[in-house]
């Protein structure tokens, strides 16, 4: 057994983890108990899709990652962890015991090559990419039930965020005063309804007029079921929680 190998006889499964952080501290990962691959290109898109970045962030996995592999020895039968994170993650190690029900398993650092993960050089995309360095108190799974080719295309026209609860997307305008009427109903509803946890983010069309476009927004405010798929937009109507709860059933 290697320094990085670890035996743990309690756990009842063989898995897959692989995580990914930002630079401001968000966190997106997934759980494959299939061990398919991929997985990397899944946690980039999904940072794209929900922090609205102009192209999946593949420069982050050299220095932002960190993974795991779960397996059953064939002859003691007993459970055995590796677990690997680039230095820059390496202090998550509690958080990543968490989130991967690991108990008190202690992470091995990957050192990546400094070519491509030196500060100097993530500075480049910090213009282009700055909602990477901003805290959004994000974790998000996307471990659920998907294989890895459902997110081979990044820019596809319907995105495919994976979740434990709703995605949701509120555009707004913010000249309009009834936007912190409705962002209260629609919190409501959804703290007081079973589609709990759920993600909700809250976009100013006169700020982010591409993701408008993309979305098809030609009026506010406009709700936008991202995930579970398929895709639903309730246009006006936020003030009446039967139409919010229409829009988040799976009828």
């Amino acid at each position: 057994m290697t320094s990085s190998e670890t035996e743990i006889s309690n756990r009842s499964s063989e898995f897959k983890g692989i995580a990914l952080f930002t630079p401001g501290g968000d966190l997106v990962y997934c759980r494959d108990e299939q061990k398919r691959s991929q997985w990397h290109v899944n946690l980039c898109a999904a940072l794209q899709e929900y922090l609205t970045l102009s192209a999946p962030p593949h420069f982050l996995v050299p220095t932002y990652a960190a993974t795991v592999d779960c397996w059953r020895s064939p002859t003691t039968q007993g459970l055995h962890v590796v677990a690997e994170a680039a230095p820059q993650v390496w202090r998550y190690q509690g958080l990543l015991n968490r989130i991967f029900g690991l108990g008190d398993v202690e992470w091995q650092p990957v050192y990546p090559n400094p070519e491509i993960s030196s500060p100097a050089v993530l500075a480049t995309y910090r213009n282009q990419f700055s909602e990477l360095w901003v805290d959004h108190d994000l974790v998000l799974d996307i471990s659920q039930e998907r294989a890895p080719e459902a997110f081979a295309s990044v820019l596809s026209e319907t995105p495919q965020i994976h979740s434990s609860g709703p995605v949701l997307r509120l555009f707004v305008s913010s000249q309009s005063a009834l936007t912190e009427p409705i962002l209260k109903t629609l919190q409501e509803v959804l703290e007081t309804s079973r589609y709990r946890p759920y993600s909700l983010k809250v976009i100013d069309v006169s700020k982010h007029p591409e993701q408008a476009e993309a979305d098809q927004i030609s009026a506010t405010p406009t709700l936008v079921r991202v995930w579970p798929l398929p895709l639903r937009r309730l246009v006006g109507e936020l003030d009446n929680p039967r139409a919010i709860l229409g829009l988040l059933s799976d009828r």
